[in-house]
């Protein structure tokens, strides 16, 4: 049965650590900014008995399409 399953995760990777909490001195009225874009990278990834499979960038929600598409071998290139 182990042999057939495929387990899976994805994970939500804050640049500049946006998503820790940080506590920082600042003067009254002084109003906290992002320098140099900040942002976030959404990763997909899967592994199963025979190996690990594709890291996949998500830029949407994933739904059931989604999985399918990743999950779908690509076409061969001619």
């Amino acid at each position: 049965m182990r042999n057939k399953t495929l387990w899976s995760d994805q994970t939500k990777i804050e640049l500049f650590s946006m998503n820790a909490k940080r506590h920082v001195w600042t003067k009254p009225g002084t109003f906290p900014t992002v320098k140099h874009c900040g942002g976030s990278i959404m990763l997909w990834g899967c592994f199963s008995a025979a190996g690990t499979g594709r890291l996949v960038r998500n830029k949407e929600k994933m739904n059931g399409a989604k999985y399918r598409e990743i999950l779908d071998p690509a076409p061969e290139c001619p």
